[in-house]
């Protein structure tokens, strides 16, 4: 069904430096790195229909999911790309992303994967290759140690630490168009606190 589905990039590697002809306007393009099953961008999408997004997931089984909430309310500024989050530099040109979104990222708790985690160092050497001047990228997480480790990283990639809280739903200011992810929703029910940031590329 993913290889059929006419939501899915399924050579997304061949539209480097082309994702405004993909979506055939010149919108501000943003990314999310493991959409799950899409509520959050799918939400991002409906409210802002003059942004074009993208979802990326590495598993078919979640990006199904996702696939069918498309099918049910399609939204024309959303695609979806099946792939690791390692290959973004394949995918996207220098300065083709204007945000980037990290929603309840793995915490791949031990230390030594720690390069794999989405707001590692690593990984903010490769958003600085895809997003233009002053890109942003917003994380959030319920994981306090994750959060704690994303904090350092920031400033040592050499980015600016814009904002961050560790109580976003209780932040009048920042949750302000805050749209949830299905995560978000489950743990907030259960009374944990999200943590959020934004990071701006210098």
């Amino acid at each position: 069904m993913i290889a059929q589905s006419k939501y899915v990039v399924h050579e997304p590697e061949k539209c480097k430096g082309k994702w405004k002809e993909v979506f055939g306007n010149d919108r501000p393009i943003h990314i999310e790195i493991g959409m799950g099953k899409g509520k959050f961008i799918m939400g991002m999408a409906e409210a802002n229909p003059d942004i074009n997004y993208i979802g990326i997931e590495k598993y078919s089984s979640v990006l199904l999911r996702a696939i069918q909430k498309m099918e049910e309310n399609e939204l024309p500024n959303v695609v979806f790309i099946r792939m690791d989050a390692e290959d973004i530099c394949e995918v996207f040109d220098k300065g083709e992303i204007d945000k980037i979104y990290l929603n309840f990222s793995d915490p791949w708790p031990k230390d030594r994967h720690a390069k794999r985690r989405l707001t590692s160092k690593q990984f903010f050497e490769r958003y600085d290759g895809i997003l233009k001047k002053d890109g942003i990228v917003e994380f959030k997480t319920d994981n306090d140690l994750l959060f704690q480790f994303s904090l350092e990283q920031v400033p040592e990639a050499g980015w600016n630490l814009d904002k961050f809280t560790w109580d976003l739903h209780n932040d009048e200011e920042m949750v302000k168009g805050n749209v949830m992810t299905e995560y978000e929703e489950k743990f907030s029910k259960l009374g944990i606190k999200i943590k959020y940031l934004k990071a701006v590329k210098k």
